[in-house]
């Protein structure tokens, strides 16, 4: 089971559609396939190289001891029920979880809401015409649309990441 992130003062939320099984059993976002957290090393969002997040060991440490607490990152699932594959979601899954993402929204007002994926923004927004990068803002925060971090090429997810921590560079 994975242990959602959230607290005060985030710097991102990032919004997930719904865990891998690996990663589930694992207790890790994105930990199934860590391309996710090689993005986030490769755009300088975290300090870990990729090699440190390439031991389960080492990317479970640093999910629980410094992704949110360091990081200031924060991490919610719209639908908690893993899956291989997300057709296999049913449709309205999603709806419970939307209430409790605009409630931690609302509530710990993270100054970036970042929606890994196309689909997880159409989930949550059932919006089907956007792009990809800032969206409306969500009650005090920004709203950023990546792309998915297992398709295509890394710059692209690695450009996305970089837009995104740009605001919290200090000049």
């Amino acid at each position: 089971m994975i242990r959602y992130k959230i607290s005060k003062n985030m710097r991102v939320l990032f919004v997930g559609i719904n865990p891998h099984p690996g990663s589930f059993s694992r207790g890790v976002p994105f930990s199934n396939n860590k391309m996710f957290w090689y993005l986030l090393s490769r755009s300088g969002a975290i300090k870990e190289s990729v090699n440190q997040l390439r031991d389960d060991k080492e990317l479970r440490h640093v999910y629980n001891t410094r992704f949110n607490q360091v990081y200031r990152f924060g991490f919610l699932n719209l639908v908690n029920r893993p899956t291989r594959v997300v057709s296999e979601l049913q449709r309205g899954e999603e709806n419970n979880g939307k209430r409790k993402i605009l409630k931690t929204i609302r509530e710990y007002r993270p100054a970036t809401v970042c929606f890994v994926g196309k689909v997880t923004y159409e989930k949550f927004s059932h919006a089907k015409k956007f792009r990809f990068g800032w969206q409306c803002d969500i009650y005090a925060s920004k709203s950023f649309v990546m792309h998915f971090p297992l398709r295509g090429k890394a710059i692209v997810r690695i450009k996305d990441l970089k837009c995104i921590m740009k605001q919290f560079k200090t000049h």
